[in-house]
């Protein structure tokens, strides 16, 4: 009976291997169909990680342009840098796109602090102006404060919030391992704090910090006003001192606060995005995008956001050139300007004359930092990104073996309105990238040679297998 019982199990496990035998021939096919694509991959690998020019375009870009803000000196000059850069390289058809950028300049003064509390005297608090603030007068703001956690709850405050400031003091969520879902759940009340404050009468916002990251450095970025709706200061806390001032307001309620910017939006100016290619050998009209932001906020240098991005794009760019390598279609670097500020490079970009005759298939945008890349995140949905997984073999020596829904940027997002363009995100690990997020944390020191060169090869081999295979 045993006996039976083995050659019936034999001849089972003999009936379902013959059954899977075209399910593993078709891996061996689509493992050998990919063996051209491994050979360009080796040579990338080999080229990128000796040479690590990423890292030493961006120390350059830094040290010429330093601080980046829209409309700045140093964006200016990161413009004709990285224009000189592409030329340099021999790109194709290198040229800037003249656009108009507005002008917000932070100024010199931006102080907080608590005014003879009975509990602590008088005590700094480590602050700075959300981008597009107005400023106070020259003595500031003075007002007792009202801690809230959310803009709902700002609203429903009515006269208690009338010559207040209001401090929302609602953290990034820690349970999320993926940080930028922690961001998008708490940025809200830094962009829009100050119009629901306003309504109901508040003078000025305090705003802790979107970072994970306890410390006495506050981090900046973009907030708006509405029309029609009084604008009022507003200014980003650091998480040390939210937890400071919250823990006063429940030792003394009518603890006042002493705010001081002079911080001011001036006329538009002009400025550009950059652009440089390796023309299509067959479909030059069909265009493969790799991008990121030039601009970057001023209280770093912008090394990880986003002048990590910007030197990616022209190392992945200057890495197949370098190798001969004459892609079928398009290949085109472009380094938008103002995505900070309103986000006007992308939307200038699709409106542009010279997009007259094109079709973008696929863009890139590198835009979450240059440490580690996990891999991708590829198209809208799950179904668009499982059919590009059968490429992941090209990148897993690299580390790269992440294939994810959800790809996009802020900059590229109006390519997929206008042309249904493919948009894929380039994904580093996010666990340090709000640490140093729009702060004085944004520096070279913070970047790895060895991480940003990897995620410039990854955006390479993708992009070029896109450029040969379509999408």
């Amino acid at each position: 009976m045993k006996q039976r019982t083995r050659s019936l199990t034999k001849s089972y496990i003999s009936f379902v291997l013959i059954l899977m035998i075209p399910f593993f021939k078709g891996i061996t096919q689509d493992k050998s169909s990919l063996q051209p694509y491994m050979d360009i991959v080796k040579k990338m690998r080999a080229k990128g990680m000796a040479e690590l020019k990423a890292y030493s375009m961006l120390d350059e870009l830094i040290a010429v342009a330093g601080k980046r803000m829209a409309g700045s000196p140093g964006a200016a000059a990161a413009v004709e840098q990285t224009r000189q850069w592409m030329q340099d390289l021999d790109f194709d058809d290198v040229h800037l796109e003249p656009m108009m950028v507005q002008r917000w300049v932070r100024g010199t003064v931006e102080e907080a602090s608590v005014i003879n509390s009975p509990t602590v005297g008088t005590r700094l608090l480590s602050v700075c102006a959300l981008g597009n603030s107005i400023g106070t007068s020259e003595l500031g703001i003075s007002a007792s404060v009202i801690e809230i956690q959310s803009l709902e709850e700002a609203e429903n405050l009515g006269e208690k919030a009338k010559g207040k400031i209001l401090f929302y003091n609602r953290p990034l969520d820690p349970d999320q391992i993926v940080t930028f879902r922690a961001y998008g759940g708490a940025v809200d009340q830094r962009g829009s704090g100050a119009i629901a404050a306003a309504k109901v009468g508040a003078v000025a916002v305090l705003v802790r910090s979107m970072t994970l990251r306890l410390d006495d450095v506050p981090h900046t970025g973009m907030m708006r006003y509405e029309d029609n709706v009084p604008k009022i200061p507003a200014a980003a806390i650091s998480t040390r001192d939210a937890n400071f001032l919250s823990m006063l307001l429940l030792r003394d309620p009518e603890v006042i606060v002493n705010l001081r910017l002079s911080c001011e939006t001036r006329s538009p100016v002009p400025s550009a995005n950059v652009v440089g290619q390796i023309t299509g050998s067959e479909k030059p009209n069909e265009v493969i995008l790799l991008g990121a932001h030039l601009d970057a906020w001023d209280k770093g240098v912008g090394a990880h956001d986003d002048g990590a991005g910007c030197v990616q794009v022209v190392e992945a760019l200057r890495l197949i050139k370098e190798l001969g390598l004459q892609p079928k279609r398009t290949i085109r670097a472009v380094l938008f300007m103002n995505e900070e500020f309103g986000q006007t490079g992308g939307s200038d970009y699709v409106k542009s004359g010279r997009r007259k005759n094109e079709k973008h298939v696929a863009a890139f945008e590198s835009d979450a930092g240059g440490f580690i890349p996990r891999g991708f995140r590829v198209g809208r949905n799950e179904e668009v990104a499982g059919k590009y997984r059968k490429w992941l073999p090209l990148f897993q020596e690299l580390g790269m073996d992440l294939f994810t829904a959800g790809g996009g940027g802020a900059d590229i997002g109006p390519l997929a309105r206008q042309w249904d363009t493919l948009l894929i995100g380039l994904a580093p690990d996010s666990q340090r990238y709000f640490d140093v997020h729009h702060s004085e944390n944004d520096v070279l020191e913070t970047v790895s040679p060895r991480e940003l060169e990897i995620g410039a090869i990854g955006m390479a081999i993708f992009a070029y297998v896109l450029a040969e295979e379509g999408n």
